[in-house]
Parts: C-alpha cells; sequence; structure tokens
C-alpha cells in the first residue's frame, strides 16, 4: 500500500524480554511501519529491550493503558494505526489482512479477536466477564463484536484522532468499542490465535478489580450515551415500586375510607415523583446527547479518509 503510512502503537509495562520479540516481529511482518513502544513506569528493562529491537520508544507516567492510549492517540501521527499489547500474547500473522481491510473497504476499525484453547492464556473468569461485558454492549450500543476487550485492533486515522479518550486503566478496550459503534463507524472483526505470556512478562489485569472497572466504565457510557434508556429504566422502576406500595393502601382507603399507613403512602408518592423526574432527566439529557453526537459525528467527517489522505 504505496502512500500510506502505518504506525504500530505499543502499550507496555514490565514486558522484559518479550517487547523486544513483539517489535522484531512487527517489524519483520511490516518492514514500512513505524513501531512505537510507550513504557509505562516499567521497573525492568522493558524500555532497553524495545530500543534494543528497534522501536522507537517514548514515555508516559500516568499509570493506566488508558492513559498511554491517549498519549498514543495524540503523539502519533499516521494513516493506520495498530494497536497491540506489548506481551507477545498476539499473533502478528493476521494484522497484513486486517491493514488491507480496512483500507480496502474504507473501515475505521478492524477487531482482532482472541482464540485460544489455554486456560493459561485466557483464563475462565477473563474469559466469562468478556463474554458477559460484551453482550451488555451488544445489546445496548448494537455492536457486531464477539471480543470486545481485545487489546489488538488496526485503527483508521479518522478513528484515532476523533476519539475522547477518558479511560485511565484497562476498561479503554470498551471506550474504543463503544466510540466506533456510538457513531455507526464501519468496522470488522478477524479472529487470530492467542498464546500464554512470553517470558518475563505477567499479566497486570485483575479479573475482579478492573472487572468491576471495566462494567463501571460500560454503565457510565451508557448514561451519557443513551440517557433515555439508562433514566427510562430508573423511572420504570420507580413507578412500579410506587404502585406496588400503594395499591394495598388504594383497597383500604376504598374500604374503610381510611389511610392507615402515612409513612408508605408518603413514600409511594415520593418514589412516583422521583419516577417522573427520572423520565424528565431522561428527555433533557437525550437531547443534549444527540446535540453531542452530532458535533462528534462532524469532527470525524472533517478529518480525510485513508485513500484521500494517502
Amino acid at each position: 500500500m504505496p502512500g500510506v503510512k502505518i504506525a504500530v502503537l505499543v502499550p507496555c509495562y514490565n514486558e522484559g524480554r518479550s517487547i523486544a520479540k513483539v517489535v522484531r516481529d512487527f517489524h519483520t511482518y511490516l518492514p514500512k511501519a513505524e513501531v512505537y513502544v510507550y513504557d509505562n513506569n516499567s521497573t525492568d528493562d522493558t524500555k532497553v529491550e524495545a530500543a534494543r529491537a528497534g522501536a522507537i520508544v517514548r514515555e508516559e507516567r500516568h499509570q493506566g493503558k488508558g492513559n498511554v492510549v491517549r498519549r498514543m492517540f495524540a503523539d502519533v501521527d499516521a494513516d493506520v494505526y495498530v494497536l497491540v499489547d506489548g506481551d507477545d500474547t498476539y499473533t502478528v500473522e493476521r494484522c497484513q489482512e486486517a491493514i488491507d481491510l480496512l483500507v480496502d473497504k474504507q473501515l475505521d476499525m478492524v477487531n482482532i479477536g482472541r482464540v485460544t484453547d489455554s486456560a493459561a492464556a485466557f483464563r475462565r473468569g477473563h474469559r466469562a466477564g468478556n463474554r458477559w461485558l460484551s453482550w451488555i454492549v451488544q445489546f445496548v450500543f448494537n455492536s457486531e463484536l464477539r471480543d470486545m476487550l481485545s487489546g489488538y485492533r488496526v485503527l483508521s486515522r479518522r478513528f484515532v484522532k476523533s476519539f475522547p479518550s477518558l479511560a485511565e486503566g484497562f476498561e479503554i478496550e470498551a471506550e474504543l468499542t463503544i466510540h466506533a459503534f456510538e457513531l455507526k463507524m464501519p468496522v470488522a472483526e478477524l479472529f487470530a490465535p492467542y498464546r500464554e505470556r512470553g517470558e518475563g512478562s505477567s499479566s497486570k489485569l485483575r479479573t475482579y478489580r478492573d472487572g468491576s472497572r471495566i462494567a463501571w466504565m460500560i454503565v457510565k457510557l451508557i448514561k451519557e450515551e443513551r440517557p433515555m434508556l439508562f433514566f427510562g429504566v430508573a423511572a420504570i422502576l420507580c413507578m412500579l415500586l410506587s404502585v406496588a406500595l400503594a395499591i394495598p393502601l388504594v383497597v383500604t382507603f376504598a374500604e374503610t375510607g381510611l389511610v392507615p399507613r402515612f409513612p408508605t403512602a408518603i413514600l409511594a408518592t415520593g418514589l412516583m415523583l422521583a419516577g417522573f423526574l427520572s423520565l424528565t432527566c431522561g428527555l433533557v439529557l437525550d437531547t443534549v446527547t444527540r446535540g453531542r453526537r452530532e458535533l462528534k459525528r462532524l469532527h470525524y467527517l472533517s478529518l480525510p479518509a485513508i485513500a484521500e489522505h494517502a
């Protein structure tokens, strides 16, 4: 693909010798690409190994993968970006196919999902969490991706330069996915083998801590990007609970003309008011969100496509 500038972006932290292999593999399969390694406060020889292997090494002092990705997207200028973890778990062989697909079909993201039978490579807790979180995003945002939390993606310049990254940690993958589907970007998904980590590298993902952060990020994005759904569900719950509490009171009042449980009556009234207030918030914020989405879409369209930029 003459004229198309490719940048490989590798966020890393204490990857040991694995980072050198990752850099060499990309130099082999993508000889014209520039490989950028952004070190996130490593305490081992990651930076030395990456530089020795021929990478452009830079640093990001704010801890967390999301902070590193935000810095890489801001600093590096290219037509096509390959975002991949530096732990040597992702195979490089299908990268060129993903790039060709992105360019030929004028896509904005090609997600490279993980395929493995190794329990050590993809732990059961991680696999289950990925499945459930991916299902939630599929349901709410009409996502087509089966492996939403993959750390291996090929992205267009339009995507990268219109991405308002807010995540700090591993929730960055969920934010990348939702950004693509929120703006109705053309995307595709390929699958490649996923293997155990290389020598000197260990998983930084903590199943419960990082899983809860990813889930919380999805909840926040639903509130911000689908406010009518978020506040509508809250309104329905409040109203249903209010009606459930009020029915016995109405029955008693119809029979005796008395309201014997004033605290319950006050609670039922408060819940109904809260339901209407939540519904109003959803309606107002839905209008605001639509305006924000239009602005993001216009900024995205203001950036040249790959064929025009190359």
